[in-house]
This record gives structure tokens, sequence and C-alpha cells, in this order.
């Protein structure tokens, strides 16, 4: 059998193992699970959808761990190190606590006549998901990688299906209407379990299929909601259920508009799992209030102002730029941006342009990224130009593009970081670096 001695080995072997990154369907994966006997007695709640997956797990994750609930997160991708995906109780897997559940999942694969072919993703989410089986936890939150139909993640009956919006991304993959996306992300839904849509405007196929399968869907706006402003004097919000209202909550600690959906899709699992899962209003404000998660709209302190997002599709580019707009004045903003070549990367420019300046624009380490080469052509078909008010500026790395903006930005003015977790993953580990 053929295992390796530390979780990088592992991690590069799996890159070139199954050469197919995206190779949807259940089949594969499925054979392995039951090899592994793979089954929970707690709770699970996945979550998929367009942007907010990862925000509305870790929500979900700080109010449960503040209830006193032990609690496994598996999140994708990762920003600076492969054990981000798995956290228990709030913290970060170690390579020592992974290793022996890869060692579960190779030994599962070859136990067939015909060894079982598993990607990246799915070999290592089997290994998370036995690591996380192993530990006896209360709960077990589980954001889908892609879609959700034939995602990994979908192999398990989820006990709450939660999807936090619905746009275009992935097309190639999920279709190219909201339609066929939301039917593909509805598959994560079960019949007679609480299945909750947070996209204020969902499509009608995703409604047609929880009815079908007798899912217990709970809409925005329906059966759940949020009421009050953030210009409101006490800067405080109501989050209205089926059966439970929480009034005068605190916005939650990540910033940013769209984070009140977020928050009201992760109070709207919670309450629908109440009796297995209880929480106190207590719990709630301790959680919202004491919530992190890198890179989603996350400004850094100091000067000059530094944002990070990992927003990559033209409806977190919208969201990016309101809450751009709503930080206040700044002289000028640059921003270090590096996206995906799949990406509608004009829709992204058309929404954010108006408030970036200058454009340092990067590769990224990945085939599949856009050159710095084809961003400066697209920015120049928007009408960029060079001057001292405008610019667009190639580089070759994300934390040149990002140095270049810090040398030329002053204290007053802000840099955004933006375009694909490869951008931000490159800058955080750049800053890393310079910290020592």
């Amino acid at each position: 059998m053929s295992t390796f001695p530390t979780l990088d080995a592992w991690l590069t072997h799996l890159e070139s193992a199954h050469p197919v990154g995206i190779d949807m369907g259940l089949t594969r994966i499925g054979k392995v699970r039951d090899a592994m006997e793979l089954s929970f007695a707690c709770p699970i709640v996945t979550v998929g959808g367009t942007n907010g997956k990862g925000s509305t797990c870790a929500i979900m994750e700080s109010i449960l761990l503040k209830a006193g609930y032990t609690v496994g997160c598996h999140t994708s991708p990762h920003l600076l190190a492969f054990n981000e995906r798995a956290r228990i109780n709030g913290v970060n897997a170690t390579d020592d606590e992974l290793l022996p559940h890869f060692e579960a999942v190779e030994a599962a694969r070859v136990s067939f006549p015909e060894p079982v072919s598993l990607t990246y993703f799915e070999f290592t989410t089997l290994a998370i998901l036995h690591l996380f089986a192993s530990r006896g936890l209360d709960a077990v939150i589980l954001e889908v990688g892609l879609g959700g139909r034939l995602d990994a993640v979908n192999i398990l009956d989820a006990d709450c299906a939660i999807i936090t919006s619905i746009d275009l991304d992935h097309m190639d993959y999920l279709g190219d209407t909201r339609e066929k996306i939301a039917f593909e992300k509805a598959g994560i839904f079960r019949a007679n379990r609480p299945a909750i849509c947070a996209d204020p405007v969902p499509p009608q196929t995703l409604i047609d299929h929880a009815q079908k399968i007798g899912a217990d869907l709970w809409l925005f706006g329906r059966d759940f909601r949020y009421e009050g402003q953030a210009g409101s004097e006490r800067q405080q919000w109501n989050c209205v259920g089926r059966t439970l209202k929480r009034s005068a909550l605190a916005y939650p600690a990540l910033r940013g508009a769209n984070q009140l959906i977020n928050t009201s899709a992760a109070l709207a699992g919670l309450e629908a799992l109440r009796d297995r899962l209880p929480v106190s209003a207590q719990d709630i404000r301790l959680g919202l209030a004491n919530v992190e998660l890198p890179g989603r709209f996350q400004v850094l302190p100091g000067k000059p102002s530094i944002i990070l997002d990992v927003g990559h599709n033209p409806h977190a580019a919208a969201v990016l730029a309101q809450n751009l707009g709503n930080m206040g004045y700044f002289p000028f903003t640059y921003a270090v941006f590096g996206s995906m070549r799949d990406k509608d990367i004009a829709g992204v420019l058309a929404h954010v342009k108006g408030e970036i300046d200058h454009w340092c624009v990067t590769d990224l380490p990945t085939p599949r990224a856009a050159s710095a080469e084809a961003l400066e052509g697209l920015l120049r078909d928007a009408g960029v130009t060079d001057g001292a008010d405008s610019s667009v500026t190639r580089f070759e790395s994300p934390a040149e593009a990002f140095q270049d903006a810090l040398k030329r930005a002053s204290d007053n003015d802000r840099i955004v970081v933006f375009g694909s977790f490869y951008t931000v993953a490159g800058v955080m580990a750049y800053r890393k670096s310079q910290q020592h």
C-alpha cells in the first residue's frame, strides 16, 4: 500500500494521482465511503451557494462553539495551509491528526479488486470526514465545493441544507443559467429535512426540486428574514424565523453588506435544528461578536487601509463595490487583482472599476489563471487609461503587485486585494514573511 510520511507528500501525490481536477459524479467516492463505513451520530449541516458559503459556515460554527458544542467544520479552498479545511472546535487540524485518516482513505480505495480513483477534493474530503467521525462530535458543518448534487460532501445526507446565493459561476460544470445552477445546488436537499434558501429571488427549479423530494423548504422573506438598518442609531437588527424572533442582535464581526443574509441563513438553520442543538440568545450574541474568516472583506488594521476579499464573480464583485463605497473617502484606491480565466472577468470589472484608480494586475501560480496581460487588455477595453489618476501595471506575482501598491499608496489611500483565493493567499503569504 503506498502511503506517505507527511501531509505535504500526500497532497503532492494527490495533485497528480487523479489528473482530472473536477470529475463529477458520486459513484466512485460512494464506494469508498461504504468501504470506510463512514457514519455520524450528530447533526450534519451542508452549506452550498455561489457566494457566502464560508461566512455562513463560520457564523454557525462560532455560535455552536459559544454554546459549548464540539464542532467539526470543513471548508474549501484554503488560503495558506491545507489544514484550514479541517477545523475541530475552531482550531485547524494538525498534520499528525490528519495523516491516519489519509491512510484510511487509501486503504479503503485500494481494497477493491480494481482500486477506485479519487480526485484531490474527493480524497481529502473523505479523510476530513473520517477524522470528524472519529471524534464523536456534537455537530458537523460541511461547505460544498462546487454545485451540490454531484459534490463530494453530498455523499452524506445532511440534517439541514443551506443555500446562500445563486449566481452565475462555474458555468462549464453547472450550466449557464441561474435555473440550471439552482437545480445543481438544490441537490443537497433531503426529504423531510430543512432546506434553507437565503437567495432573495430563488429560481423556480430550486423550489420545484424541494417540493418534488418533499424537503422542508425555508425561503428568505417567507419563512425567515432580517429587519433593521445599518444606519439605525443603535446598530442592531432582528432575525425573524418561523417560530423564533431573535431581537436586538449586534452586527456580525464579519464586515460587509451581505453578512446579514448569511447570518439569517445560519440562524434559520439553527432554528430548524433547535431540538437537537439548542442555542441561547447569549450564545448567538457571543458567536456573532467573535466570528472570524480571513479574506471576506477583511480590513487589516493600520495605514494605508488594506482590504482582502476572495470575491471572484460578478455577484461577489457587486457586493465588494458596495462595501468599498460604504467605507468613506480615500484619495486613491489601488487594486491588486488576479483571476481565473474561466470567470466572467469583464463582469467583475464592470462592478468595481468605479471604486478603483490604480490597477496592479498579476499572473497567478496556476495554469487556470488569466495572464496579467489578458487582465490589462480587459481593463483597457473597459476604458482604464494611464495618467496621474488612473493606471494599469502588470506583475508576475501577487506579492510583487502588492509591494508596488504599497510603495505608491499614501497613508490615506487604500489597497484592495481581490479576484481569487490565489491573489489573496499570495499577499497574505508575503505579509507573513515580512513579519519575521
